[in-house]
């Protein structure tokens, strides 16, 4: 099913030396969408205003349907009723927090127990994302590649409609975030939700990305050579 991203944002961060406007239109249907730009261009900034992280944006978002964000009309969901998922770019994983305990986290509100639907998710997404021998252990003991899996499978156990996935493979070596890239594009055509990719990285974009949209401080730009 073709769903459509529709974003409007404006938003301007001012620090002591440096204030920085964004300011972007964009629409897509894509399944898998890069937002591609060099560093502090905005493209986190995109990302955490999706998300619902970022206070004081102004603008709209609309996920299909489902309008997430849209100021002009006082609408702006908070972040845990958007239902976006996000694996941030260093995974974010709760080092004290066991691999099953990772994906349960936020499908519940604090101090209430999941039901048993919702333990039938966690148990799905632990054998789908091959966790099952890991299910116990704590994020420091897992390679690189094991911590992506957590991460996507905790980012996809609230059913989101949208994902968003926030430089994933940077922090890796080269011949790591070779592999990692093809398993991460396997398990997107997988899942089958809606994603948006920001990399700096053209190589991500060949591979994971079916449409790009390239930012360049705050503004949407023409994408050159691609």
């Amino acid at each position: 099913m073709v769903v459509t991203l529709d974003v409007r944002l404006q938003l301007t961060l001012r620090s002591p030396d440096r204030t920085f406007v964004l300011d972007v239109d964009f629409t897509t249907t894509s399944q898998r969408t890069a937002l591609m730009g060099p560093s502090g261009s905005g493209k986190s900034t995109v990302l955490q205003a999706i998300a619902g992280l970022s206070p004081a944006v102004q603008g709209r978002v609309h996920i299909g349907d489902q309008t997430l964000l849209d100021t002009s009309r006082g609408i702006d969901l908070l972040a845990r009723e958007r239902k976006v998922g996000v694996v941030f770019q260093d995974y974010a994983l709760f080092p004290h927090m066991t691999v099953e305990q990772n994906l349960q986290f936020g499908m519940c509100r604090l101090g209430q127990r999941l039901d048993a639907e919702q333990k039938q998710r966690v148990d799905s997404l632990i054998r789908q994302f091959d966790l099952e021998s890991l299910r116990g252990g704590l994020p420091r003991n897992l390679s690189g590649g094991q911590r992506q899996r957590v991460a996507l499978a905790r980012a996809l156990a609230i059913e989101p409609r949208l994902l968003l996935l926030d430089e994933p493979l940077s922090a890796l070596d080269a011949p790591l975030r070779k592999r990692l890239r093809s398993e991460l594009a396997e398990m997107l055509d997988r899942v089958q939700v809606p994603a948006l990719l920001v990399t700096h990285d053209p190589q991500d974009v060949e591979a994971l990305a079916q449409d790009v949209i390239c930012i360049d401080n705050g503004r949407i730009v023409d994408c050159p050579g691609i």
